[in-house]
């Protein structure tokens, strides 16, 4: 059974019927990125905290009242969601902060938040009675689309952009997907896949026009808030590209709150690179976003024209947190960082969100008071090239004791 109410566009505030043959305003168009209302009063008779204690479904699909999908769909998908939190016990003291927590979303099927995106596209691509799904991608909507897909007997054609890293290319090959590497950048692949399903009729997984994909991320929120036993934390942060994840943040905690299960959201802090940061620009100029350079080895993160700026903005200004920007070294550092002391990898756009954490606790926006989420939204092994250029090449000795005792002690000096 499904609570969807309805459709309302961010834009111009116009209500539609859910409708598989709208995926934005037709008044605005593109500009026109639809939200989905749900009747809340009917899933307050069923989702209590009693639900959540009863529920041994340990996936995305333990929230299908909160979801735009039909369930009998959902009976053969990936393992999406439940992802762990991890309670810091290294950075908290270093930082100086009350609570630090991780939710390690590379622990997903293709390692990517955007496993939560991907698994509800191709649900709807099923109700639809369609056999392609297609979508843009600087790298990890294409690789977990191709996963997902081909475990619902899917079909997917992907348009990446020219630099879009080895790791997640071969992930959405293995998989079986048509790649379609465009010779330009993430704004040039986005234009031609645009093209190219309006042609073609293919369904279309682009998570800032479709509105049902924003729904399958808001579910890392609705997972933190139901792990920390509904005890919100002060602040949750995670990096930024489309403004699509920062939204489905947002709209996961506003769900639990007009449920009643959670008192307040919680601030979100909006992480950008300096390289491509428009959201972070728009919010403390007060102006409409603006094109900007993809100038940053955060290339998940690394959209120039963001797609969904009015759920990008609002995620930040409704629950009253902020946006700041990293630079690429600070980008590598808390790579390293968050190897080391917590034992999680991640990519750069993901360990982005820790860089973002440490500047606002150094700037006192985080204060010692607080209790912090930071959201790690994908694996390092998405991409090992910008890994292996922080770390080094790995040390090659010749099989002797002498030759490894030599190398130990020489390490131990330079410590």
């Amino acid at each position: 059974m499904s609570f969807t109410k309805q459709f309302k566009c961010t834009q111009c505030g116009q209500t539609y019927p859910i409708s598989k043959d709208i995926l934005v305003c037709p008044n605005c168009k593109d500009q026109g990125i639809l939200d989905i209302e749900y009747d809340y009063e009917k899933i307050k008779g069923i989702m209590t905290k009693d639900y959540f204690a009863n529920n041994n479904h340990y996936s995305i699909w333990r929230y299908l009242p909160l979801l735009p999908v039909e369930e009998k769909y959902t009976k053969n998908t990936l393992r999406v969601g439940w992802t762990p939190l991890y309670k810091s016990m290294h950075l908290k003291n270093i930082y100086h902060v009350k609570e630090l927590y991780f939710k390690d979303e590379g622990l997903n099927p293709t390692q990517s938040l955007k496993d939560r995106a991907s698994v509800i596209a191709c649900v709807k691509a099923l109700e639809a009675k369609q056999d392609t799904v297609a979508c843009s991608s600087t790298g990890n909507a294409a690789s977990s689309l191709a996963g997902n897909a081909s475990k619902m007997g899917l079909k997917t054609v992907i348009f990446v952009p020219k630099r879009a890293p080895i790791g997640k290319l071969s992930q959405l090959m293995i998989f079986g997907s048509k790649l379609i590497k465009v010779n330009g950048d993430y704004k040039d692949a986005y234009n031609l896949s645009k093209k190219a399903i309006e042609h073609y009729g293919w369904y279309n997984r682009n998570a800032a026009i479709n509105p049902n994909l924003i729904e399958g991320k808001k579910t890392v929120a609705l997972e933190i808030s139901e792990q920390m036993n509904f005890d919100i934390p002060d602040w949750v942060i995670t990096s930024v590209g489309d403004g699509c994840t920062i939204g489905g943040v947002y709209k996961g905690f506003y769900d639990l709150y007009q449920l009643g299960l959670i008192n307040q959201i919680p601030k979100i802090l909006g992480v950008q690179s300096e390289g491509c940061s428009p959201f972070y620009d728009a919010f403390h100029k007060g102006l409409p976003l603006e094109e900007t350079d993809e100038n940053t080895i955060a290339d998940s993160i690394a959209v120039g024209i963001p797609r969904n700026p009015i759920k990008g903005i609002n995620a930040v200004k409704f629950s009253k947190g902020t946006y700041v920007k990293v630079s690429d070294d600070e980008i590598k550092d808390s790579m390293k960082l968050l190897g080391k002391e917590e034992g999680i990898f991640a990519e750069p756009a993901a360990a982005a969100s820790l860089a973002g954490f440490i500047k606002a606790r150094h700037a006192d926006i985080i204060l010692k008071k607080d209790r912090v989420v930071v959201i790690i939204t994908g694996n390092g092994l998405k991409d090992t090239k910008n890994a292996l250029e922080i770390v080094g090449e790995p040390v090659l000795l010749d099989a002797n004791l002498k030759d490894l005792i030599q190398y130990i002690e020489r390490g131990e000096r330079n410590e």
